[in-house]
């Protein structure tokens, strides 16, 4: 006879009480590197505290008590203590499920790093192979689903610190992957100081002439520590020449025009006509600034995303509008707007995200339609299912993507437009410098968002300047608005929720980066490295199937403490003996 619910529920609890007993510490340090990580991206920014984050996340994993499941959930926990604090902003106007949901989404790409460190760490080198499973994670988050959601990458927090430059070479990708050698390698490091002060510190008689040699353990994280700096290194000056202005570039001078909103919030549709107004009155602001000989006259004017929700090319009124504001500046503006598809019905009202290009003379001349749109914002897949879950779901738009390669041609200049969240896909702004941008414009619309989530965008943006040598002109509906050079500084920037403009000199480049042509590949070779790792320690990992990999250097520390148990054994012994022979 069993002793009922009662007495099951109070063994379960037990058996819970002493699992969580026994997982404690790496639980806590899951959650410590979790928070840890958030805290190297805007608005906190301290890039280092990446480091310890994937140090302690690394310690977790190379536990032999780690189990895969144990990798996975684990992950998932570093995940969550991440991603809930870096994306509140989500849920700012539409509740707290969306934004929770989306945290678990992106918690589950840790997680699977977490299974996949797991599997591997048997192998020798341990923190390369980490690395390259983290570059497999991020390549995942960047494309699933839904086009992905890279909004976390490691990378994007790392633009105030010494790795930055590595964008150059591989953008986000390498930065990210640089970042978590470096905080796998600390782990390792710190692994082998703590064995050696258990085993190898005491003091102990040395043959004369012998030294001791460094481990291989202790000795690669050290090294990989070491290229990643000297890549740094190299890199650097070049990086540092493109934001001081060095080089033969011609110059120009670019406005960034934020109108502001009357408020923030999901109704902003509502606040068109007066959206529209605000970029009008602060674009003939500059103008009369211009008039006085207090500003330099603009070739270029950009406006911000939806800065006219009111489609002009059928609406007169908005169309006169802008006309006035181009002719009183003298100069073209990028108007960010929604135009009508071919196929728009009022049952099926197919938008485009739009920036056209408005001639002070000729009106709109070109033309670039967002190529990534927004799931669950512009666009809501499986709409039928999803509207099933909340009330918001028929808020989302009916936009569809653009097909060109985002650059427009401005007054004679080709810039290259990534609208809003296009400036964290790789591919997208990478498109247009290949397509011959000479400078990048972001019009962003957070006016549904806060300063946080715009802060965080602008990162991305400084990030995209140095993987391209191109300066960014970013122009928000409320902010954050800036002018980032080549080197990632921002030259001049707006504070949040304000009517304000930038008028600066932006230099146009020309030269491609490594990073612009074979960025795709150097994200193909971390990635196939990590799944090679993968298939690797499938292959010849015997203990595969049993459901516990060996831990990371299990093998060499095993050795050290049965040789150090040994030693201490003849000594016990060699004591023994004198004290038997004092007797006799």
């Amino acid at each position: 006879m069993g002793d009922g619910a009662p007495g099951r529920f109070a063994r379960h609890a037990d058996t819970m009480r002493r699992a969580l007993i026994a997982r404690w510490a790496r639980l806590l340090a899951s959650v410590a590197g979790g928070v840890l990580l958030y805290l190297s991206f805007p608005p906190v920014g301290w890039w280092w505290t990446a480091f310890p984050a994937l140090a302690l996340l690394g310690w977790v994993l190379t536990r032999a008590q780690t189990t895969r499941a144990g990798g996975f959930g684990y992950g998932l926990v570093f995940g969550l203590a991440f991603s809930l604090p870096l994306l509140p902003w989500i849920g700012l106007f539409v509740g707290t499920g969306p934004w929770l949901a989306l945290a678990l989404l992106e918690s589950l790409f840790p997680a699977l790093f977490g299974l996949l460190a797991v599997l591997v760490r048997g192998l020798p080198g341990w923190p390369v192979w980490f690395a390259a499973e983290w570059a497999v994670g991020e390549w995942l988050k960047s494309t699933v689903p839904f086009g992905g959601f890279p909004w976390g990458v490691v990378g994007f927090g790392q633009t105030d610190g010494p790795l930055l430059p590595l964008a150059q070479v591989g953008g986000a990708p390498l930065v990210s992957v640089a970042t978590a050698l470096v905080g796998f390698g600390l782990t390792a490091l710190t692994l082998e100081i703590v064995l050696w002060w258990r085993h190898g510190h005491p003091n102990r008689p040395r043959r004369a002439g012998k030294v001791d040699a460094a481990r291989p353990e202790a000795v690669l994280p050290g090294m990989c520590i070491c290229v990643v700096l000297l890549a740094t290194a190299l890199v650097w000056p070049s990086v540092r020449q493109s934001g001081v202005g060095a080089g033969d570039h011609p110059a120009v001078t670019v406005a960034a025009i934020q109108g502001n909103v009357p408020r923030l919030g999901l109704d902003f549709n509502a606040q068109r006509r007066a959206v529209l107004d605000n970029h009008v009155a602060e674009t003939l602001r500059l103008a009369d600034e211009v008039r006085a000989g207090r500003a330099p006259r603009p070739m270029v004017v950009i406006w911000p995303e939806n800065s006219s929700d009111i489609d002009p090319l059928r609406n007169t009124d908005a169309s006169a509008a802008i006309s006035e504001a181009a002719r009183a500046i003298g100069a073209p503006i990028l108007v960010g707007t929604v135009l009508a598809a071919p196929d728009y019905t009022p049952t099926q009202p197919v938008t485009t995200n739009s920036v056209l290009v408005w001639d002070q003379d000729n009106g709109p001349q070109d033309r670039h339609d967002k190529r990534i749109v927004q799931p669950f914002g512009e666009y809501l897949p499986w709409r039928g299912f999803f509207r099933k879950f909340s009330s918001y779901a028929d808020r989302a738009g009916y936009f569809v993507p653009g097909t060109d390669n985002g650059v427009v041609q401005a007054a004679g200049i080709p810039i290259g437009v990534a609208t809003c969240w296009e400036v964290i896909f790789d591919r997208a702004v990478r498109e247009s410098v290949l397509g011959g941008a000479q400078f990048l414009a972001v019009p962003s619309n957070n006016a549904t968002f806060d300063e946080t989530m715009s802060r965080q965008q602008l990162a991305f943006a400084r990030l995209r300047a140095v993987e391209h040598d191109r300066y960014v002109v970013v122009a928000g509906t409320t902010g954050i608005s800036a002018v980032i050079a080549p080197d990632g500084q921002v030259v001049a920037r707006t504070e949040w929720f304000e009517p304000a403009y930038l008028d600066s000199v932006v230099k146009l480049r020309s030269d491609i980066t490594f990073a612009t042509r074979w960025g795709p590949v150097v994200q193909a070779v971390l990635v196939g490295i990590g799944l090679a790792a993968v298939l690797a320690a499938m292959l010849h990992n015997r203990r595969f199937a049993s459901g516990r990999q060996p831990a990371a250097g299990n093998t060499g520390s095993r050795r050290r403490e049965a040789d150090a148990d040994a030693s201490g054994q003849v000594r016990e012994q060699s004591a023994q003996s004198s004290e038997d022979e004092k007797r006799a």
